[in-house]
């Protein structure tokens, strides 16, 4: 039996079967490591290592992409495509890179926070105060946290009937700046609340790294709608505070903020009232009885009117009530609507149907 024989490849055919089966076998493979010979090229193109005791790989991105400050020495987690180049090199296409561990986030976020201070992204001048009148909320958080439900508890314990639009995003990984993005995009697009809340609860320094991502950043600032951040807790500081309108140092704080204290409010109408009710029954025990006298013949007269007022209003009441077209028809008679022209079609409408009829004839009355 003779043997097949093997396929036969141009380089450049074989370049592109490798990297075919590189693309299908990892689609955005996540690779962790220490960033070592960085550099930037012409202005836009990132090339540098990533590697660990044992290996090193070389990586390309544009520096577009590259949304957290980075230097050698950093460790890092990169989503990428395997790649084999035109030249033989194995290599990762970077999609998007993110620092890991504290030192790391720590060195990223002091360099990125110079970079847009310069900028003047986090001046005071351009921070906006909470809105005097609040009666929607886009809120940007993952509706399974403990932050989230928290928020949500408190503005209702506290004074309820506001609308809140929620935009569910993660809030932490690789894919939850630009989820992020788009529900700020989404809220600025529409317009239809007052404020936006970026909220999510406490965590770690690697769980909370979405905060500092730049394009993030830069989206808080732009935002034409006031941006409140309740991110962490207390302690925690992230880019995104600092680009924010209005900073709440948790999501419970940021519902705080947002909403007023109806007990207080309520506390405080009662102290009005009784305030008032003893300075005017200080002022009248200050006045002679001829004045009392007039005065209970004012309040007399008022009474008087309020009771005129109460039964004009009764008497219209009760003539809107005739003329409601609901009541017409509970009496048998009927609406018709359309032109009533030969072969035309009307709808009837009596107290119970609505009828399609066509105009066969029609008679003079």
């Amino acid at each position: 039996m003779e043997n097949n024989p093997q396929q036969v490849y141009t380089v450049t055919d074989f370049q592109a079967v490798c990297n075919q089966i590189l693309e299908t076998a990892f689609t955005g493979v996540i690779v962790e490591g220490e960033v070592a010979s960085y550099k930037v090229n012409q202005g836009k193109f990132v090339f540098f290592d990533l590697k660990d005791d044992n290996a090193s790989v070389g990586c390309f991105m544009m520096l577009f992409a590259q949304r957290f400050p980075l230097e050698d020495g950093m460790r890092v987690r990169v989503r990428a495509v395997p790649k084999l180049t035109n030249w033989g090199k194995f290599s990762l296409t970077v999609q998007q890179v993110q620092p890991v561990g504290e030192g790391s986030l720590k060195k990223s976020f002091e360099m990125l926070k110079k970079k847009l201070a310069v900028e003047g992204l986090f001046d005071a001048a351009k921070k906006r105060p909470l809105p005097e009148k609040i009666l929607k909320i886009g809120v940007i958080s993952s509706t399974q946290a403990a932050g989230y439900a928290d928020f949500c508890k408190i503005l209702n314990e506290r004074w309820g009937g506001l609308t809140v639009l929620t935009a569910h995003t993660q809030v932490q990984g690789m894919a939850a700046a630009d989820q992020i993005i788009k529900a700020l995009k989404y809220f600025n697009e529409h317009g239809e609340v007052d404020i936006i809340a970026v909220i999510r609860g406490g965590g770690s320094a690697d769980d909370l790294a979405v905060f500092n991502d730049e394009a993030l950043v830069r989206a808080i600032a732009a935002s034409k709608i006031p941006v409140i951040t309740g991110i962490g807790h207390e302690v925690d500081e992230s880019l995104c505070d600092l680009a924010a309108d209005i900073v709440a140092s948790t999501p419970s704080n940021a519902a705080q903020m947002l909403t007023r204290d109806r007990r207080e409010v309520i506390a405080s109408i009662k102290a009005d009232v009784k305030r008032i009710n003893n300075l005017l029954n200080t002022k009248i025990d200050e006045l002679t009885e001829v004045n009392r006298g007039e005065i209970t013949r004012i309040a007399q007269e008022i009474y008087h009117k309020i009771e005129l007022l109460g039964t004009e209003v009764s008497s219209q009441i009760k003539i809107l009530a005739q003329l409601n077209p609901e009541n017409v028809l509970a009496r048998g008679y009927a609406l018709v609507r359309g032109d009533v022209v030969v072969g035309n079609d009307i709808e009837i409408e009596t107290n119970k149907h609505f009828v399609m009829a066509n105009v066969k004839a029609i008679k003079e009355k």
